[in-house]
């Protein structure tokens, strides 16, 4: 592969595992949140939104490492079964029509709701919630962008793959 392609899968993969971390944290936290609340009858708004925070940030900055390692949602009964040239038409088409117009689309929806968080330096609405929300809300264009950027990898791999055969 070119050195862009591996540079996006690297960099995709990169911020992929970094972010897997946080699944460790987010099962810790949620320990603490039950624990603090069932056992000792304490809550911590912040606390609990951290949850919230680890969740999306897992979900949103994985989601084109899921992507590039094959982990992610994919319509098997077309694409298993067959051929290796079909999988790559069909790993193209889908890239082509459904991954990049969505991520696209995401992307360009995202900039004014983040701008506008920002602009007002939007927090939590529950007081002792955690500030900066809109710093939550800059991962949707990120996660938009490293989708856009592994979908030309993938879209890269899959014309490799057929002119390959």
């Amino acid at each position: 592969m070119s050195a862009p392609i591996r540079f996006i899968d690297s960099t995709c993969e990169a911020i992929g595992r970094a972010v897997s971390w946080l699944t460790l944290a987010l099962v810790l936290v949620t320990c603490v949140v039950v624990a603090l609340r069932y056992l000792f009858g304490v809550g911590a708004i912040w606390l609990q939104e951290s949850t919230t925070w680890m969740h999306a940030a897992i979900f949103m900055l994985a989601a084109a490492w899921a992507l590039r390692t094959g982990d992610h949602v994919r319509v098997d009964v077309f694409h298993k079964k067959q051929p290796p040239r079909v999988q790559a038409w069909i790993d193209l088409a889908g890239t082509v029509l459904f991954l990049m117009p969505f991520a696209g689309f995401l992307l360009w929806s995202s900039l004014d709701y983040v701008t506008e968080s920002l602009a007002v330096r939007e927090r939590s609405r529950e007081a002792g919630g955690l500030p900066a929300l809109y710093l939550l809300k800059s991962l949707i264009p990120i996660a938009a962008s490293l989708l856009i950027l592994q979908g030309i990898a993938e879209a890269a791999r899959a014309v490799a793959r057929l002119r390959a055969s």
